[in-house]
This record gives structure tokens, C-alpha cells and sequence, in this order.
């Protein structure tokens, strides 16, 4: 998936949406980068595209905050 169509899906989401999706990513990135340490996985790029998808969901619910 592009990241135009991960950042349509997310401006699609409600606010409550948002904040669990960003909880789960959190969740997600730090099991990865805990693996990471451990030397038990290869998936940088899943780290990374993580990272990115996290912070374009953070700027589009401060978006939605900024908006009320």
C-alpha cells in the first residue's frame, strides 16, 4: 500500500480510531525493536515503514485536533 492510500485510510478514521491504531503501532514498533536487540529478526524495513505510518497518523489526528 502507498503511503497516499495509508494516509487517505487514516484521514478516514475518528480521533478514538486514531489513538488505537497509534497504540498498537507503538506496541508493534517496540516488540520489533526489542527483537531487534536480540538478534531474533531481520525486519528493519517493517521498523522503519512503522515509524513512518506512526508519525503520519500523529500528524493527521493533530490535524483533527487542531481542526475543533
Amino acid at each position: 500500500m502507498k503511503s497516499a492510500d495509508r494516509a487517505r485510510k487514516f484521514r478516514d478514521m475518528s480521533a478514538d480510531e486514531l489513538e488505537r491504531q497509534e497504540a498498537e503501532m507503538s506496541e508493534q514498533i517496540f516488540k520489533l525493536r526489542f527483537q531487534w536487540a536480540m538478534g531474533q529478526t531481520e525486519s528493519l524495513k517493517k521498523i522503519r515503514e512503522l515509524r513512518k505510518d506512526r508519525a503520519r497518523l500523529l500528524t493527521i489526528l493533530h490535524e483533527k485536533e487542531s481542526e475543533k
